[in-house]
């Protein structure tokens, strides 16, 4: 997987902290990166979510992000201040994909977007990933059942019979839970092999 860096001109984001000198730096330099900001310590409402959030980790509490467990609607960057585990664990629960350390100071806000960013992006990646195999291995009985029934209609053992199957797909250009579903179904009879 080929990682770009982001261009973040255009963006919003909301800093969820009381408004200070490190909320005032930070303010200074996301505006240079081109993203609008927004400061506020209140919770955050899903219906109008920012390109990104920038989160007080030692103040956070569990109701200001209205996402948890690593599964953030956006990239997370979190301000800490504290080496305390709790309140790093207290990130990481909230989807933090990366830390500015408090003070803030301006060389460290661009590389945490980024690293934030990307982690956010391989995040979404893997869950489509995961959702795409769980529906493939739901689909799963339905192969047995293809092979199955190939392999009793053309008197060869199972292990011939899902070769044809995947052969086929492979050919078709078919994720083999599909060509499985049209055979079992009767629009498919795989007379093409033998």
């Amino acid at each position: 997987m080929t990682l770009k860096t982001p261009n973040f001109t255009g963006w919003r984001a909301v800093i969820l902290s009381e408004a200070d000198g490190n909320t005032d730096r930070l303010r200074r330099q996301l505006g240079l990166l081109g993203v609008s900001v927004t400061v506020q310590w209140t919770p955050l409402s899903t219906a109008d979510l920012p390109d990104l959030v920038l989160i007080d980790a030692d103040r956070g509490w569990d109701e200001l992000l209205p996402f948890s467990d690593a599964a953030p609607a956006c990239p997370v960057v979190a301000l800490l201040g504290s080496e305390a585990p709790g309140r790093i664990a207290w990130a990481l629960r909230h989807g933090a994909g990366a830390i500015i350390p408090k003070p803030v100071s301006a060389s460290t806000v661009y590389p945490a977007m980024v690293l934030a960013v990307s982690l956010h992006e391989e995040r979404l990646e893997t869950r489509r990933r995961i959702a795409h195999l769980e529906e493939r291995l739901k689909l799963r009985p339905l192969v047995f059942a293809a092979v199955t029934r190939l392999a009793a209609e053309r008197h060869i053992d199972e292990e011939r019979a899902y070769a044809i199957l995947r052969d086929c797909a492979m050919r078709r250009r078919l994720p083999i839970e599909q060509l499985a579903a049209f055979f079992l179904g009767g629009s498919e009879s795989l007379r093409e092999v033998g």
